[in-house]
C-alpha cells in the first residue's frame, strides 16, 4: 500500500502549484510578428514594449503570430491585424501606446506616482503620438513610396522645429528624468530620414542620448536576433 503524503510535501505542493498559476496569471507577454523583412528591422514597434519592459525590469516573453497570414485569431487580438499587442495575465491590450502605458503604471521607472510629473509624463506621451507620429509616418511613407510631391514637407518642418524648441530647453521631456515619453518621442524621431530631416542639433543630440540606454540597445538587439532567427527557419522551410 502507498503512503499518504506528508503534510510537509502536501504544503509544497499546493504551494508550487498557486505559484505556477500566480506566475500564468501574472505574466507579460509582448506579441509580434514571426517575421518581417529586413528593412523595419530594429524599428516594429514591438520594440517600444520591449524597451519598457527592459527600463523597468519587468519579466516578459515574447510570442508571435504569422506576418503573412494574419488571421482570425490575430484580428480577435488586434483588430487592425497590426502588431504588436499585449497580454497580461487574462488582460489583453492592442496599439503600442496603450501597452506603453499599461507597463508605465506598473513601474514608478516609466511614470511618477506625483500627480504633476504623472500629468506631464502623459501629455507628453500623447503629443508623440498625436503631435509627431501622426505626421511623421504619412510624410515617410509619401517619400518611401517616390511621391513627386510631398505635401506634407512643411507640416513636418513645423512639428520638428516645434519640438526642437522644446528640446534646446530642457534635457527630458517630463519630471525632470526619463520617462516613458521619452522612450516614446526617442522612438519615433529616430527612423532615419525623419532624424535627416534638417538641421537639428538639440533633437539630435536627445534621440543619441536616449537610445544610448542599455535598455534600449538590448531590446533592439533581441528584436533583431528574432527576425534574423525566423529568416533561418524559413530558409529551412523552403528547401524542404
Amino acid at each position: 500500500m502507498g503512503s499518504n503524503p506528508t503534510p510537509s510535501a502536501t504544503l509544497r505542493f499546493y504551494k508550487r502549484r498557486f505559484e505556477e498559476d500566480w506566475i500564468r496569471m501574472n505574466e507579460l507577454i509582448v506579441w509580434t510578428y514571426d517575421w518581417v523583412p529586413e528593412a523595419p528591422r530594429g524599428f516594429v514597434r514591438d520594440i517600444r514594449l520591449r524597451w519598457a519592459c527592459e527600463e523597468a525590469g519587468l519579466s516578459y516573453s515574447v510570442r508571435t503570430v504569422p506576418f503573412s497570414d494574419r488571421g482570425p485569431e490575430h484580428l480577435a487580438r488586434q483588430p487592425f491585424g497590426q502588431a504588436p499587442f499585449l497580454s497580461d495575465g487574462e488582460l489583453e491590450i492592442f496599439e503600442s501606446g496603450a501597452g506603453l502605458l499599461h507597463l508605465a503604471r506598473k513601474s514608478e521607472k516609466l511614470m511618477p506616482r506625483d500627480q504633476a510629473g504623472e500629468a506631464e509624463t502623459l501629455q507628453w506621451t500623447i503629443a508623440a503620438l498625436n503631435s509627431m507620429e501622426m505626421v511623421t509616418v504619412p510624410w515617410w511613407f509619401l517619400e518611401v513610396t517616390g511621391a513627386k510631391e510631398n505635401g506634407l514637407t512643411g507640416w513636418l518642418e513645423s512639428r520638428l522645429g516645434h519640438i526642437e524648441t522644446v528640446l534646446k530647453e530642457r534635457e527630458w521631456l517630463a519630471a525632470g528624468r526619463f520617462t516613458v515619453a521619452d522612450l516614446l518621442m526617442a522612438d519615433v524621431l529616430r527612423v532615419p530620414k525623419v532624424s535627416a530631416f534638417g538641421d537639428r542639433p538639440a533633437t539630435e543630440a536627445y534621440v543619441a542620448r536616449i537610445t544610448d540606454r542599455p535598455a534600449f540597445n538590448k531590446a533592439r538587439a533581441d528584436q533583431i536576433a528574432h527576425f534574423a532567427a525566423a529568416d533561418k527557419t524559413r530558409s529551412r522551410s523552403q528547401e524542404g
